[in-house]
């Protein structure tokens, strides 16, 4: 989510509303891929299937024609070498993509730079599920990573301790002074509107993120 956080920050949003927006936006729409990511890798796929479509029609009508001609089998016997090799490289290419495009979305939020992060990784020991996403072999890898190059990776939040809504002073303490002609403050109506403001950001950060 590093370019949601990059986006709000250049609108001025808070620090604290910004870890919130993007850890909700994690939360409900994991395994998700942009609109933008799906048609590149969807327009890749097309095109693929068309080329090894187009070579296996090739073959068909050479061998229809063919006979008995020595030189036009061994034409032939080529070509289809060349469409295994292609059959095989397009595999392996999707492959590919598949892993890398469910690396970034697991890495996104964890690390500073996915690619540099990936390209440590064995990915050979990483397997994807029927939907795409990482069934096993990174959490380990991960965790090695972090004790030896910890300055990959974004640095974890505490949590705040207890709940202090906006615009309260402690009852108690330094600062806890209180205009007694204003009274008590209305919690409430404080948290009320602290939750109202989150869902706006929350929901302006969805739908930046599918545009």
């Amino acid at each position: 989510m590093d370019w949601l956080r990059e986006l709000l920050e250049g609108q001025g949003v808070p620090a604290d509303k910004i870890t919130a927006i993007t850890k909700g936006v994690e939360d409900k729409y994991t395994g998700y891929v942009p609109k933008r990511r799906f048609d590149e890798i969807n327009d890749a796929k097309k095109q693929l299937e068309g080329d090894l479509k187009e070579r296996d029609k090739q073959l068909t009508d050479l061998q229809k024609a063919a006979g008995d001609v020595p030189a036009l089998q061994e034409q032939i016997t080529k070509l289809q070498e060349d469409n295994k090799a292609a059959t095989d490289k397009y595999e392996n290419d999707m492959k590919e993509l598949r892993l890398n495009t469910a690396l970034k979305m697991a890495l996104s939020g964890q690390v500073h730079n996915a690619d540099i992060v990936a390209k440590l990784l064995d990915k050979t020991k990483i397997e994807l599920d029927d939907n795409g996403a990482i069934k096993n072999g990174l959490d380990d890898q991960l965790t090695g990573l972090r004790e030896s190059d910890g300055f990959l990776f974004v640095p974890k939040e505490d949590p705040k301790p207890g709940f202090q809504p906006k615009g309260a002073t402690p009852a108690d303490g330094a600062g806890g002074k209180q205009d007694p002609g204003k009274g008590e403050p209305n919690y409430g109506k404080i948290a009320a509107q602290n939750k109202s403001a989150d869902n706006e950001g929350l929901s302006k950060a969805r739908e930046s993120y599918f545009q």
